[in-house]
């Protein structure tokens, strides 16, 4: 009778780990699930640094004299002195 209700649970062991298994192969077989591409913005307007040259996003730039425009208030001060 002990050898019986033994052969049971390794039959059931067994039966669970291969449901398991059956579980994780079903889990990449199936396609990753994509979510949607972040919404892009309207392009914005770039400026050239009139000191170094670098373009930068005209919300970002810095005026100067003579309605030039910066990348930095270093380049602007070099630009003033």
């Amino acid at each position: 009778m002990k050898y019986l209700l033994v052969l049971f649970v390794v039959a059931v062991g067994i039966w669970l780990w291969r449901k398991n298994r059956q579980d994780e192969i079903r889990e990449r077989a199936a396609p990753p699930k994509r979510s949607a591409p972040p919404a892009v913005g309207a392009p914005q307007a770039m400026v050239r640094c009139a000191h170094c040259g670098l373009h930068l996003p005209a919300t970002d730039a810095l005026p100067g004299p003579g309605g030039a425009l910066y990348c930095s208030a270093a380049h602007r001060r070099a630009a003033e002195g």
